[in-house]
């Protein structure tokens, strides 16, 4: 059996990327996806697969986290909070989920420990992003500890974020360069058929590919 990663795959172009790190890596594929009542949701989900197939995965698990929901607080799960169109503002957005990644990571945990694997990825971007805070380096680190102590004693699994110090624009490059399929992910808030282009994911995204000047492949609104 060749070394194992479970790669967090949202649909989006940063775990996108992430994940084709890790086979590049060479590790083999196991892919992780969660449907957590999002807005995109759907959209989403039919990107994760086109993904998993763009890397050969040999396994694909697809998690429905529906409390997200019930416990609200972000916009991308509670539809009477608005999604933010006015541009990028500083502190945590209102589009943050409550300790998402934290809930991600331990599932992905679960997985790896069940497969043997010896790596998590996921795609977090510390200086370009939202300003997330569990997108934060630190934070990730930490949460490694925590998951091998509360593991098997033979479990050992490294969490890797090969983004987390780079800029969209970077990520763009890279992407390209690994011949990702980027139009194969979704980074949208808002809309599942042709991205708004004014929230902040779109926001990121379409200044990561004019900086990198590259036509971004997915449909935009006009």
């Amino acid at each position: 059996m060749g070394k194992r990663a479970v790669c967090i795959i949202s649909g989006g172009m940063d775990s996108a990327l992430s994940a084709k790190i890790a086979q590049m890596e060479g590790y083999e594929i196991i892919a992780l996806h969660f449907n957590y009542k999002q807005r995109t949701q759907n959209k989403e989900l039919e990107c994760f697969r086109l993904i998993a197939k763009d890397l050969s995965a040999i396994e694909s698990y697809e998690i429905d986290l529906d409390f997200f929901e019930q416990i609200g607080a972000s916009a991308l799960t509670d539809k009477n909070i608005a999604v933010p169109t006015a541009g990028l503002e500083p502190g945590v957005p209102v589009t943050y989920v409550p300790f998402r990644n934290g809930i991600f990571l331990s599932i992905a945990a679960a997985i790896a420990e069940k497969h043997g694997a010896q790596a998590l990825f996921i795609g977090v971007v510390e200086e370009d992003s939202s300003g997330y805070p569990d997108c934060r380096e630190s934070y990730i680190q930490q949460m490694e500890k925590a998951i091998n102590l509360g593991t098997k004693n033979e479990t050992n699994i490294q969490i890797k974020m090969p983004l987390v110090r780079l800029s969209k624009t970077q990520i763009v490059q890279k992407a390209i360069g690994l011949g990702v399929h980027l139009e194969h992910t979704w980074s949208c808030y808002q809309n599942e058929d042709e991205a708004c282009g004014v929230c902040d994911s779109c926001r990121l995204r379409l200044r990561g590919f004019e900086n990198a000047g590259i036509k971004d492949p997915i449909p935009y609104k006009q």
